[in-house]
Parts: structure tokens; sequence; C-alpha cells
């Protein structure tokens, strides 16, 4: 019998989500059905019902649902309320519960695949919203340093550093501050503002010799971000493609029971993205 499956978010009909799940049932041997479900906010809890009366069993949530997802669930995993955003849901009962793999598929893409030392890095979080709050729990048991939250409307970001609750470890800073804040060995972009064309302009001397620069988006989101990276001399520049696919493996071990293998489909979304910009 054919499960199904969904992304939600807006906008979501680029996302990759539904390639990387197929290839996974492919791998697996699991009949499944995974589709991406385009939604404004204010009807997420709508979209979500009708999904779960077609017999939807679990789905992905994206930008910018992730926090009003998690106000929906009925229950939520631990790593869920403690970012206070969910990613994925899964069907129980009448309701949904909600769990976040964004933090664990972050992690595991950074040390595994890019065989980063996380550890001790002076950290610089850009962002406050659902993606942010998903992986900063995860980078802060990953072990590293002095994690530096801005945004740009820094009511958020002060919001953030106060849910995670390590004021000696997390601080919240204004954009203005940027360009005195000094070197960080890992800088993650966790906005969405190279999605509309406004990503700020950041300060070059935020970059030493052994930064990791990291966008949480893929694809053309992530240029503009990478492409300061570069030139201000960061030694990785790495965009989310890697995570999407890890914290999808980690969704689809919650609804299945079954860990898929990563590399290959990796592999093959990396070549595919590669060439579509040699053509360009």
């Amino acid at each position: 019998m054919t499960r199904h499956y969904a992304v939600f978010g807006q906008p979501v009909l680029h996302s990759l989500s539904p390639k990387i799940h197929q290839a996974f049932a492919r791998q697996t041997g699991i009949d499944l059905d995974y589709v991406a479900i385009e939604c404004a906010p204010d009807d997420l809890a709508d979209a979500l019902a009708a999904f779960a009366a077609r017999g939807g069993l679990g789905a992905n949530v994206t930008l910018p649902h992730k926090q009003r997802a998690a106000e929906l669930c009925g229950a939520l995993s631990a790593r869920a309320e403690r970012a206070g955003a969910v990613n994925t849901l899964v069907r129980e009962g009448d309701g949904w519960r909600g769990d976040n793999t964004d933090g664990a598929g972050l992690v595991r893409d950074l040390t595994e695949r890019h065989g980063l030392d996380l550890r001790g890095r002076r950290t610089l979080l850009l962002g406050a919203g659902g993606a942010a709050r998903g992986v900063a729990p995860s980078l802060l048991d990953a072990g590293v340093g002095d994690v530096f939250v801005v945004n740009r409307d820094s009511a958020r970001a002060d919001a953030l550093v106060d849910w995670i609750g390590e004021p000696g470890r997390v601080h919240s800073r204004y954009f203005e501050d940027l360009g005195t804040l000094g070197e960080f060995d890992l800088i993650l972009n966790a906005t969405s503002a190279a999605r509309t064309g406004a990503l700020p302009t950041l300060p070059m001397s935020l970059v030493g010799p052994r930064s990791a620069a990291v966008d949480l988006s893929y694809g053309e989101a992530a240029i503009p971000f990478l492409a300061w990276a570069r030139a201000a001399g960061a030694r990785d520049a790495i965009d989310g493609l890697g995570m999407l696919v890890e914290q999808a493996a980690e969704s689809f071990f919650l609804w299945h029971g079954v860990r898929p293998g990563t590399g290959q489909v990796y592999a093959e979304l990396a070549a595919r993205h590669a060439a579509l910009q040699t053509a360009d």
C-alpha cells in the first residue's frame, strides 16, 4: 500500500525533497508518494488537516512554517521542544507529533561529509527564525565555542538567545555590530534574505584563514553568501545540500524505521547542480 508524505512551505515547488525521498524509497523498497504542497502561513493548519484527511502519514516543513508547525503539534520530541521549531511531522492518532532533524542533519554533513571539527569554533549565526532555531542546539551539543546570534530584527535574536538559555555561551548582537566582532571560525547563514535578493552587506573582517562559511540554503539561494565567503578568503564554503539530504534521511528513519544511505543521493544531486551551473 502506498504511503503518503509531503513537504509544506512557501515557496516550495522548487524543493528537492520529493526527489530525495523517492530515491530513498527506491533504495529501501518502500512504496512511497511524496509531494510538495505550497501554502501561506495562515493556511498551514487547514492544509495539514486536508493532507491528513487524504491519508497523509507524515510531512516535512520548511520556510516559513517551522515555528507555526510546532504550535500545531499535539506532542513534540525533546529536540523539537528545545528548538521551538519543527521540520518533521509524524501522524499520531488524530494529531501530529513534531520533531526537528535539521540540527542532526547539519552536524552530520559538516563533520562526516566535509570533515570539519566543530569543537571550540567561535560561531556566528545569521538569522533567528525557524532554521536558526533548528540547528543552534545541535551545534552547541557538537561542542562549538561561543555563538553570536545576529538578526535584522534584533528582538528576534534576543528571543532566540533567551530561549536557548546559555547566557555565558550564546550572545545576541546587532547587525551594526558585525564590523566590530572580529573573526569567526564558523559562519552560518540561516536567513532567507538571499531568496528575495536582500542579503545584507557583510564585512570581510568576519572571515579568518580557517573559517568555514555555511549557507543552510542550497542552489541559487546560497550563491550570494557563498560568493561573499570565497571573496573574503574562507577556507570552506558549503551550501545546504548535504544538510538537506541528511535531515531527510533522519526524517525517513522516523517515518519508516529504516535509515537510508545518503552518499549516492547526495553525489547525484551535487553533480546535477554542478552541471546546471556550468550550463549557466
